[in-house]
């Protein structure tokens, strides 16, 4: 198991991100969260295998359709405890 933090940059609030990345991760069987953050972005962990892992995170440069995406920086994180994927609070 491997986990990523991301952070996501563009018209990102306000579009649905979080619920598409949440389902989306739901759907690959991925644990971690997501939030926005207070500077426009959206930030997330992300952990399962490699390829579900490696698969939301090429989505993410996509988003849902009103998203408009442009950039996606990844760095490696910490396994997270808990087996759910959750949406946060913004910080």
């Amino acid at each position: 198991m491997i986990a990523r933090r991301l952070i996501i940059s563009g018209r990102v609030q306000g579009v649905g991100y979080r619920a598409w990345l949440r389902a989306e991760a739901e759907a690959r069987g991925l644990r971690g969260w997501v939030r926005n953050r207070l500077d426009g972005t959206v930030e997330a962990l992300l952990a399962g295998t490699d390829e579900s892992v490696g698969a939301m995170i090429v989505a993410c440069h996509s988003g849902p359709r009103m998203a408009v995406v442009l950039g996606v920086t990844e760095s490696a994180a910490a396994v997270p405890d808990s087996a759910e994927f959750s949406r946060l609070p913004s910080i």
